[in-house]
């Protein structure tokens, strides 16, 4: 009789990996949409109920076509799922034994409510919920956490890695990206490296979000990693809307540093931990073709960080510290969405 082999316990912690998540097929895109401008954190309107659902049909329907043609020339779909498929493995695998991850999106599958579900039918004793989020922003972060304590709704403890600008390990890793790119160059030192960042509007940052505070603590923190007088300097990107939001912006931008007689430019996507179509087109193809029009003689942009091991390393020693501090007899607070 050949004996049974013996089941494998059951992960005893749940690690959440949140971010935004992005369309996985053309016809994806509308609905992807229509949950983005549903979100009361991400668009900031007096709208409730039917009337925000209204409006978010109605915006995602008129952005839609236009937004089809940009995930068509990238491949026909976000690459955000598999990419953040390979993270939760990285870091498993830095975690160890008696930890599982699992894909945790506010906006696309798998969406966390999902997660919860599933990291509960795993036997999950205990959850910890990371951002794919370096800087804390209301718009991304607060979503994302309000969502999971929702889906939680006390039933487990919950620890929240929620920030790390300035991770010794995290900024390591991205300046290993940065001196990457610079080896593109055959005289590095007459690159000026551009890092760019998703912009938020101005009026967010007045009501004390601290997310332009903790970009700028990261730029300042990776250049600690590079030689000394690099050229560098920040920007944002992705402006949607009239409203004022944070300048200089990197289509502006760029052009400025040609006026200013820059004429080799590493871009670095300092806000985003995985590609998807801010880094694939707005940053490799849209922003590319604005500096060649400018002048602009050389244009490379550093990886993200994607699966990079030492990344996984600092979400791993991150997750350890919230364990440390998680108390089994402490669940989350209940919340309601606003």
């Amino acid at each position: 009789m050949v004996p049974l082999r013996p089941r494998p316990a059951p992960p005893h912690t749940g690690v959440l990996l949140l971010n935004l998540g992005g369309p996985d097929s053309l016809e994806a895109v509308e609905p992807y949409l229509i949950n983005l401008f549903s979100d009361p954190f991400l668009i900031r309107l007096p709208l409730r109920g039917a009337a925000r659902r209204w409006f978010a049909r109605w915006v995602a329907r008129r952005r839609a076509p236009h937004a089809r043609e940009l995930y068509r020339e990238i491949g026909g779909r976000s690459p955000i799922l598999p990419l953040t498929e390979a993270q939760g493995r990285r870091l498993e695998e830095e975690l160890g034994p008696g930890h599982r991850c699992y894909v945790a999106f506010s906006a696309w599958r798998p969406y966390i409510r999902d997660a919860v579900a599933q990291a509960r039918a795993d036997g999950c004793a205990r959850i910890v919920g990371v951002s794919l989020y370096p800087q804390w922003c209301s718009a991304t972060t607060e979503s994302a956490f309000h969502d999971l304590r929702g889906a939680l709704n006390g039933a487990l403890p919950l620890g929240e890695v929620d920030r790390y600008p300035d991770d010794a390990l995290y900024l390591e890793a991205l300046a290993n990206t940065v001196r990457e790119g610079l080896r593109r160059f055959e005289r590095p030192d007459e690159a000026h490296v551009l890092f760019s960042a998703h912009g938020v509007p101005q009026s967010i940052i007045r009501r004390g979000d601290p997310y332009q505070r903790e970009i700028e603590q990261t730029v300042r923190g990776v250049l600690g990693h590079l030689r000394a007088g690099q050229a560098w300097s920040l920007s944002y990107q992705s402006k949607v809307g009239p409203v004022k939001w944070l300048e200089p912006a990197t289509a502006d931008h760029i052009p400025a540093l040609a006026r200013q007689g820059v004429r080799k430019i590493l871009v670095v996507p300092v806000a985003f931990v995985s590609d998807h179509l801010e880094t694939l087109h707005e940053q490799r193809i849209l922003l590319r073709g604005i500096a060649m029009a400018a002048g602009i003689e050389q244009y490379e942009v550093a990886k993200a960080l994607n699966d990079c091991r030492l990344f996984a390393r600092a979400l791993a020693r991150l997750v350890r510290g919230q364990l440390a501090r998680l108390s089994p007899a402490a669940p989350a607070a209940s919340v309601a969405r606003p």
